[in-house]
């Protein structure tokens, strides 16, 4: 088979390997909506779990789900809507406590949310509904006779007077802590809490009683903020999911901040079930957490939690996207979004040694290729040095290609946690505000990425000097060709400088031009100095060594010069 033959082989391989390998949709820090769209498969939908909370009589949780189905544009989404509709008309109390049943008749009358409300608050707000103190009494006078202890024990810590966020309950503005009282015992007196968090709330109350306030004030403020943005029926739905103190706090603080995305936060915690995993990942990304969830409420519940393991942000690629249309690339693209799914790992890895053999393949394409070695350039062929090339050639691409094709490498930092303000009607405004000492690290994460990028050109480059010089020592040729050869290449061997060079003017280039943060001069120079190290340490401990040998063999070969005896012309006296 001569050499063309194998030429199209090589690149027709090649070419197709780099295809499967695009077709993947697997990243180090991305995640695709087919990967989500396959995890999503047979599970609840966001609308069927909405008739689901419809059903059961949870109006205010599916409302807040049906405004996120809306928004969405899901399909059922209107149907839904509809059946909320039809049965908040026939019974209005539902929509105001936002939950059936008689599950609070015993404090307040269905009637009792109607009354007449202070002017600005909001009637939809249980917390602003507590907050009057002819509720506030009366649910007090009810909870006295409770017969749990939690409950008990959290009404005694009324009498406090070491209070260090709210005001204590008997001084001036202390309904803020009744109200937040109020809801906490009525939630644990309904058993609305996880049985761990229970625990923590009643551990959190003997801990105020015996002369530390600070947890549970936490946690009151925590519920407080809540009911301040869900009726009652939204605030035991939401809550019902909490598994601990710190979960709740972070909820607590995403919900204050959601701002109009209150009702996809509520929608994603619903239907994961994972409201720490949902905090979790706002909290890794703070900018773009809630527009990924959001996208992910339309992969089922399957979807949701699919992001929330990965950790990752969502990344829409609009050629796979379209690709995935035709056959016999939306069957790869399905086949390798199930792999991504069900093992990530091996999915990745598979990926890189798609793209890796085709590189490889393409390198010994570009060798077959080369027109054959001439005469004299025979002793100069050593068998088996090719591989190697090919083998760095092939590195170098893999890297390229994932620098190019893997989006988000340097991920975003979290954000400064916005400061609290929580607002509570006839209270006044409570602040917590945040601390402004925030601690800078040696550097940022984005800058790494570069160092990484430069140092690993520069020592692929560094291995392949390192090659050529071993392949000019096994040359069948005399030592000073050698030293001509090694003169010839000294460009490659200088290759280092000029990579790093390059290297620090395309960073000047691309961060004045595109980067939003000041820019690090670290990053630029640390191209120009990885090139010197690697160029320099490859001359004073390879190529000089080298060089040294073949000038004393070269000199060794020189024929030795002998001085020729010349006989004196005068005659001995």
């Amino acid at each position: 088979m001569n050499r063309w033959a194998w030429f199209t082989i090589c690149v027709l391989l090649g070419l197709l390997l780099l295809a499967g390998g695009w077709l993947m949709p697997a990243h180090l820090r991305a995640i695709e909506p087919s990967v989500l769209q396959r995890a999503g498969q047979n599970s609840s939908s966001l609308t069927g779990r909405g008739m689901e909370l419809t059903h059961i009589g949870q109006f205010g949780a599916a409302e807040l789900v049906s405004s996120a189905a809306t928004r969405a544009k899901l399909p059922s989404a209107g149907e839904l809507a509809s059946s909320i509709e039809t049965d908040v008309k026939r019974h209005p109390e539902w929509k105001a406590w936002g939950v059936t049943g008689p599950s609070l008749r015993p404090y307040y009358g269905l009637r009792a949310y109607f009354s007449k409300a202070p002017a600005g608050s909001d009637e939809s707000s249980f917390t602003d509904f507590v907050v009057r103190e002819q509720n506030r009494t009366r649910a007090l006078a009810t909870l006295s006779a409770s017969k749990q202890p939690a409950v008990q024990d959290l009404l005694q810590t009324r009498t406090l007077t070491n209070t260090v966020t709210f005001a204590p309950s008997q001084a001036a503005g202390g309904e803020a802590f009744d109200t937040a009282v109020v809801i906490t015992s009525l939630l644990l007196e309904q058993n609305r809490f996880t049985p761990a968090l229970n625990d923590q709330i009643h551990s959190a109350a003997v801990q105020a009683n015996h002369g530390n306030p600070q947890p549970l004030e936490q946690i009151l403020l925590d519920v407080l903020s809540l009911g301040q943005r869900f009726n009652w029926g939204q605030l035991v739905t939401f809550v019902g999911k909490m598994d601990s103190a710190a979960t709740l706090h972070a909820q607590a603080d995403l919900v204050r901040n959601a701002g109009d995305q209150l009702p996809e936060l509520f929608s994603a915690v619903e239907l994961s079930g994972n409201p720490k995993g949902v905090a979790e990942y706002l909290k890794t990304f703070p900018k773009t957490g809630m527009n990924d969830l959001t996208t992910a409420l339309a992969y089922n519940a399957g979807g949701v939690r699919e992001l929330l393991r990965s950790n990752h942000r969502i990344y829409t690629s609009p050629w796979r996207q379209t690709a995935s249309e035709y056959e016999p690339f939306a069957g790869a693209i399905s086949l390798g979004a199930d792999y991504s799914w069900r093992m990530p790992g091996f999915a990745l890895i598979l990926k890189w040694i798609l793209y890796f053999c085709g590189g490889l393949l393409l390198a010994l394409a570009l060798h077959f290729g080369k027109p054959p070695a001439s005469s004299l350039e025979a002793p100069l062929q050593v068998r088996g040095f090719h591989v190697a090339r090919e083998i760095l050639f092939a590195l170098g691409f893999l890297l390229v290609v994932l620098l190019v094709s893997e989006p988000f490498l340097a991920q975003e930092s979290p954000a400064a946690a916005l400061p609290f303000r929580l607002r509570v009607p006839t209270v006044g405004a409570a602040v917590l505000s945040g601390s402004t000492n925030n601690k800078t690290t040696f550097m940022d994460k984005s800058n790494w990425l570069p160092m990484l990028l430069f140092f690993v050109l520069q020592a692929l480059l560094y291995v392949a000097c390192i090659v050529k010089l071993a392949e000019i020592q096994r040359q069948r040729v005399g030592p000073r060709v050698k030293l001509k050869l090694l003169k010839n290449e000294e460009h490659l061997f200088d290759g280092g400088l000029y990579l790093g060079f390059l290297g620090t003017i395309v960073s000047f280039i691309v961060y004045s031009v595109y980067a939003k943060q000041q820019f690090s001069l670290m990053v630029a120079y640390s191209s120009t100095s990885f090139g010197i190290l690697f160029v320099s340490f490859f001359k004073i401990f390879h190529l000089r060594p080298v060089s040294r040998k073949l000038l004393l063999e070269a000199e060794a070969e020189l024929p030795v010069a002998t001085t020729p005896v010349v006989a004196s012309s005068l005659a001995t006296p």
